[in-house]
């Protein structure tokens, strides 16, 4: 199991923080740690911290991979298509609107994706996928549960096997005194 990135604070304990790491592997690995030791794990939430985009660039797009992409896009509509009518069809003439569905949908999803890609004008020429990334990943406990998730996680990383406890309940208000109809 990796080490929490960096050292507990005042405010990390405010907010409830277990741990925090410097990705997501780690905060997953933390409460697996902890399901494994029969902590009770439905009280705690993995949260990401300063999200940023991260876009891959994956390769060129030029207008040939573009009409082919778009070809491949009809081609499973056309399908679709082709099965909706089939399905109300007797006798072969089925197979032939399945097949016309799919060549017929290829064709203009090759048109649409090479006509998409010449409307930007050169403006992006290549293919990418894009993620939303967390810079850091707290696991945060909720109702109580912080402490005794904290101190489940120390036993775990020391070799003990930990038995967590509910947290205590919290202290009833003292009843207001009778009164008295006068």
């Amino acid at each position: 199991m990796t080490q929490p990135s960096q050292p507990m604070g005042d405010i990390s304990r405010a907010w409830n923080t277990v741990a925090s790491f410097d990705n997501y592997e780690g905060a997953q690995a933390c409460v697996d740690s902890l399901s494994d030791a029969m902590f009770p794990v439905e009280h705690l939430d993995i949260v990401g911290t300063d999200l940023r985009t991260v876009e891959r660039v994956i390769g060129r797009l030029t207008s040939g991979r573009a009409a082919a992409a778009g070809a491949a896009s009809g081609a499973w509509f056309g399908l679709f298509i082709g099965l909706l009518v089939g399905w109300f069809t007797t006798g072969p003439a089925w197979l032939g609107l399945i097949l016309g569905g799919v060549l017929i949908g290829a064709a203009w999803g090759a048109v649409f994706g090479y006509v998409g890609h010449a409307a930007t004008g050169g403006r992006r020429d290549f293919a990418s996928t894009q993620q939303l990334v967390a810079s850091r990943y707290d696991v945060v406990a909720r109702e109580g549960y912080a402490e005794q998730a904290r101190q489940a996680l120390n036993a775990i990383q020391h070799g003990q096997t930990a038995q967590p406890t509910p947290p205590a309940a919290p202290p009833t208000p003292p009843a207001a005194p009778p009164t008295t109809a006068g």
